[in-house]
């Protein structure tokens, strides 16, 4: 019952066609880059923890050419857009509307090197609002389409160049100021690993995952949010604050020791959301190493500790994404290892370990009882997976 990911192929020729429809020619550069799911580690990236996701099979395509017009063209091809299509002046990047957009036009004004104006079609698997990343996997794809045009293309950068500047333009552009972890997955991701990211050093670590006995599953409720409003930049304020009040340069460097020791200082909001992120840390390194060692069960039940800290203190969950880890659950005995809400929150996915041989049981159990409240999930099971990369048309 799990849904079948369209893959690159697929993406490709549907960009390759209505290019063609749009613009007469045939586009002769493309680019791809992954969405992803967080397996373990969630609202600590920007709090100079650890993640550890790892990059998905949906991905985000942008075919294209080089123009001389000095106007940039750009079409998307996600469903409900409206409009899909725009024009922007390569000497005018600033943002505006369509909010879509807002992420290319980021992109190209974070560029290292002179470009040329464009047209290109952007055609993604990856689910919107689904917390899997799409933000990410555009900005990532379109920065690896318009290395391909640069002006000056010898100049020197650096992969953490790309990925800051990546970052920096969802920060500027789309109004949401997120940690290093989903730019830095779509960049650098493997296929059969996950990756542990210490997101102070900006460095990671690969971490097999090649037993094809156990899978990942990733659950979008189809209930959509929107980080941009006041939900995520408040969490975040309260963490600035707090490492402040607890005396150290982030919430990196808190123990849960300190905490308690300075809890009066803090109101019980601030403590709660605190007491997320310090635990979160420490459970992703740990997590990562049973992982690392085969060991299903321990990771499985951090998985779910994770799900309970993020829903009862740091607060991001919604009872769709309950509903969805309580009924993974109910299948454990059955071979379900762990499950968890995945992204920002609000909506989105849930992700799930779990033995191969238990997919369809499992899948079938959650579709029923979601289904039976009037709500409809999709299922994919999704092995760890390359990242960005130009594409040869």
């Amino acid at each position: 019952m799990s849904s079948t990911v369209r893959t690159v192929e697929e993406l490709i020729k549907e960009a390759n066609e209505a290019f063609q429809k749009k613009f007469g020619v045939k586009p002769r550069l493309a680019a791809k880059a992954p969405g992803r799911v967080n397996l373990i580690g969630e609202h600590t990236d920007y709090n100079d923890g650890y993640v550890f996701p790892m990059a998905l099979p949906m991905v985000t395509v942008v075919v294209g050419n080089p123009t001389e017009s000095g106007v940039c063209r750009v079409e998307t091809l996600a469903a409900g857009v409206d409009p899909s299509y725009t024009e922007f002046p390569l000497n005018d990047l600033k943002p505006g509307s369509p909010k879509w957009c807002n992420y290319v036009k980021g992109v190209a004004a974070q560029m290292p090197g002179k470009i040329p104006s464009f047209d290109a079609v952007i055609a993604s698997s990856v689910p919107l609002g689904g917390g899997v990343s799409s933000s990410a996997s555009v900005e990532v794809a379109v920065y690896t389409f318009l290395e391909q045009i640069m002006a000056e293309p010898d100049i020197e950068t650096t992969v953490t160049d790309k990925i800051l500047r990546c970052q920096k333009a969802e920060h500027e552009y789309a109004g949401m100021p997120c940690g290093i972890m989903d730019q830095f997955i779509s960049v650098l991701g493997k296929e059969g690993h996950a990756l542990l990211i210490d997101c102070r050093a900006k460095e990671g670590r690969l971490v097999p995952m090649l037993d094809s006995s156990v899978v990942v599953l990733v659950t979008n409720s189809n209930v959509k949010h929107e980080l941009t409003g006041s939900e995520y930049p408040t969490r975040r304020k309260q963490c600035q604050t707090a490492a402040k009040i607890l005396g150290v340069p982030s919430l990196r460097d808190a123990t849960e020791l300190e905490l308690e020791r300075k809890k009066e200082e803090l109101d019980e909001e601030t403590y709660r959301r605190v007491r997320h992120v310090v635990s979160e840390i420490r459970r992703t390194v740990d997590a990562a190493a049973a992982l690392e060692n085969g060991d299903y069960n321990t990771f499985g039940n951090m998985m779910v500790a994770s799900h309970n800290s993020l829903r009862d203190d740091y607060e991001v969950s919604c009872k769709e994404l309950d509903q969805l880890v309580e009924y993974a659950m109910e299948m454990k005995p059955h071979g379900v290892y762990g499950s968890r809400m995945t992204g920002g929150g609000f909506g989105g996915c849930t992700v799930t370990l779990l033995k191969a041989t238990a997919v369809d049981k499992v899948i079938d159990h959650i579709h029923k009882k979601y289904s039976s409240l009037g709500n409809k999930a999709t299922f994919f099971v999704c092995p760890p997976s390359d990242g960005a990369s130009k594409i040869s048309l």
